[in-house]
């Protein structure tokens, strides 16, 4: 409880510092809030008393394009990979988070991507715009469950996710999150210390593939995130 406490009496007007200092100066520099929130989420994990392991770098596909698609623990999962993901990539995320004041307006500066799911025509346009950045350079995190997991176990995958990594044409990096959990499970608001470990997977690569490899590209990378986190477990 007073971990807990303690955490949410100090991270969140560390959140609020960094989104005032922050956006302002993402006019000067549009690449500054994304650094910046590699160190939110740095100090974020600290205050939770969570340690942060991570492995696989080599995998890493430099001045390239790619897919990070890991599994969903966690909210503590956005901090982990913020911290751990190293280089500039965006969000796809749902259209209700660029609804919250502040938070919003951040994720726009930080040129992350929504997806309004509540409107198939809206969906497709994201996802197009998506694809476009992708294949003109921008790397993107895409949590293929769609949503957090409340056991802790590993989901079935949406396919819109694929469907983009098909359309941009880009290498796909699995990526298996351990520990998140433990930390704090879905529908939980009471925060334990320990240790998350991100696992960064050998890429796929998607080139060349069309709509009938959807799936087994989807398999692929479920195949081998639930044998990660098996080998962890």
């Amino acid at each position: 409880m007073v971990r807990t406490i303690f955490y949410f009496a100090t991270f969140i007007p560390w959140t609020l510092f960094v989104i005032f200092t922050g956006v302002p100066l993402s006019f000067i520099r549009p690449d500054y809030l994304h650094n910046y929130s590699r160190f939110w989420a740095r100090v974020g994990l600290t205050l939770a008393g969570v340690k942060l392991k991570v492995t696989g770098r080599e995998h890493l596909q430099p001045d390239q394009a790619v897919i990070y698609m890991p599994n969903h623990q966690s909210n503590f999962d956005i901090l982990a990979l913020f911290a751990g993901l190293p280089g500039q990539f965006r969000w796809l995320a749902k259209e209700e988070l660029f609804q919250i004041p502040l938070f919003g307006l951040a994720m726009r500066r930080c040129g992350y991507i929504s997806l309004d799911r509540s409107d198939r025509k809206k969906a497709i346009k994201s996802m197009n715009e998506a694809a476009r950045r992708i294949h003109d350079g921008t790397s993107v995190v895409i949590f293929p469950e769609g949503t957090r997991s409340a056991d802790g176990l590993l989901q079935e995958f949406k396919k819109g996710g694929f469907m983009l990594a098909l359309k941009a044409q880009v290498p796909v990096l699995p990526v298996a999150i351990s520990g998140s959990y433990a930390v704090m499970p879905k529908n939980s608001l009471w925060i334990r210390g320990g240790t998350i470990e991100v696992r960064i997977l050998p890429a796929i690569d998607s080139s060349g593939m069309g709509t009938a490899d959807r799936d087994p590209l989807m398999e692929q990378v479920h195949g081998r995130i639930a044998a990660s986190l098996e080998a962890a477990a």
